[in-house]
Parts: C-alpha cells; sequence; structure tokens
C-alpha cells in the first residue's frame, strides 16, 4: 500500500482553481469547524500563528478526510522543520521567504527521501505512514509531496526564473503584505505598484507551467490574480473573520 494520493497536487497540475483560508486560530477544535466549510484547502499557519509540532499535527488530524485538503506553512526553510512537518502527516507545504533558486533547491531535497533528497528516514515513528501502517510509504511519499515556495520580495522576484526552474518544485506564491513592505509600502498591499508586481509574477509562473498562488482578502484583486493565473488562491483568514464577526455583533448591539 503505498503513501495517500495528494490530491490537492494533482489538482493544481491540471490547472484547477482552488480556493482556500489561513487558519491563525492555533486550535484544533477552530480547525474542524473550518473543514465544515466548502474550501477547496485550508492553510494552517506555523509562521505567524502561535503554533508549535503538536498543535499542528492535532490540527492536520481533525481537518484530514473532512474535505479540504490541509496544508501546512513553516516557519521557515530549516531542513528539521520540513523533516517534522512531513512526519506528522503533512503532505503539502509552503516554505516562506525563498529568495533564490539555491535555495529553492535545497527546501526541495529536504522533502525527498535519498537518493532524491535529504529527508531522515523515520517512517516508523511517524504519523504520515500511519505509524507503519502503509508498508511502502519510504517507496511511494516522494511522489505525493506539493512543495509551493513563498516569494515576498524584491530578492526573490529578481530570482523568480531560478526558482521556477528547479525541478519538482510545483508552485511558487506571492506574499503581497511581505511584498509590500519590501517595495516601501508597508501595510499596504493595495498599492499599484505592489498589485502590479504580484499579478506580473503570477502571469510568469502560470507561464512556466507552475501552480501561482496568492492570498487577498479583497474580492476585485482576487478576481483580477485569478484572471492573471492564480490558481491557489486564500480568500479569507480566521482570525480576521472571527474578529471582524465579533466586533461587528458588539457594535450592533452597544449603546
Amino acid at each position: 500500500m503505498p503513501a495517500p494520493v495528494n490530491t490537492l497536487k494533482h489538482r493544481l497540475a491540471q490547472g484547477d482553481v482552488l480556493h482556500g483560508i489561513w487558519l491563525g486560530l492555533a486550535d484544533a477544535y477552530a480547525a474542524e469547524i473550518a473543514a465544515t466549510a466548502d474550501f477547496d484547502w485550508l492553510l494552517i499557519d506555523g509562521e505567524h500563528a502561535p503554533n508549535d509540532i503538536r498543535s499542528l499535527s492535532a490540527q492536520l488530524a481533525v481537518i484530514e478526510g473532512k474535505g479540504p485538503v490541509p496544508i501546512l506553512r513553516l516557519p521557515d526553510d530549516d531542513p528539521a522543520k520540513i523533516k517534522q512537518a512531513l512526519d506528522i502527516g503533512a503532505q503539502t507545504l509552503l516554505v516562506p521567504m525563498v529568495e533564490t533558486g539555491a535555495q529553492a533547491e535545497a527546501i526541495l531535497r529536504a522533502t525527498r527521501y535519498a537518493p532524491e533528497g535529504i529527508r531522515g528516514v523515520g517512517s516508523a515513528l511517524a504519523r504520515a505512514s500511519r505509524f507503519a501502517a502503509i508498508p511502502d510509504y519510504l517507496t511511494s511519499a516522494n511522489a505525493q509531496i506539493c512543495l509551493l515556495l513563498q516569494v515576498e520580495s524584491r530578492a526573490g522576484l529578481a530570482a523568480l526564473d531560478d526558482i521556477l526552474a528547479v525541478p519538482g518544485v510545483d508552485g511558487v506564491f506571492i506574499g503581497p503584505s511581505d511584498l509590500a513592505a519590501d517595495l516601501g509600502h508597508l501595510g499596504n498591499p493595495a498599492h499599484p505598484e505592489v498589485k502590479a508586481a504580484v499579478l506580473d509574477a503570477l502571469r510568469r509562473i502560470r507561464a512556466a507551467g507552475r501552480s501561482a498562488g496568492v492570498l487577498s482578502t479583497d474580492a476585485g484583486f482576487i478576481a483580477e490574480c485569478t484572471a492573471a493565473g492564480a490558481n491557489f488562491v486564500g480568500v479569507g483568514i480566521d482570525v480576521t473573520l472571527f474578529a471582524t464577526a465579533l466586533r461587528q455583533l458588539a457594535r450592533q448591539y452597544r449603546g
């Protein structure tokens, strides 16, 4: 029996436009609620949310089998963190702050068992192999890993062609907020210069035959990004959705 088929990887590869949200509440119960919504994917944020490896694992467990595909965003490109994320069962990773082709290649190798890479072998201990219940996990795992790299700086954009040239990288996600900061527009991802850079990058990514990702809560910009080729499309964040709903309700009854 091989590793589970990564349906997200295959749907993105065939060009399907898939929508999802960021999970930043760092709570399995909240993640399970989100999994009852009809999103294509849910991204568990290990970069900016207060998660550790145990909370990430718990959220993966409650999302699986409910419809949306779980994705895990790591805090950085540390091979040890990549190894842990894969061992707890993540099959799709988003790795932030990628700025060179060499960095992209190193990240890819960290997600693959030898001889394709350097991922440590501990599958008998791992949730990924159903604790050794998947006998062919080691020989089939590589093919089901979906690697998305996050480009969110001027250096990353300058190296985009090099990053896209790395075989095995499934897609590139453009981060508007950090890109805005690096372009001198901190806190203003809606600035025309930022939007133009994002749209240009999305077109280049799809022209290279890779999946193109973006996150926005602006419906108009989401439509522009989709028209430019984005097919991994983040449309919301649980933290801001929750906070906005609470504040609106409080205003409704206050005074």
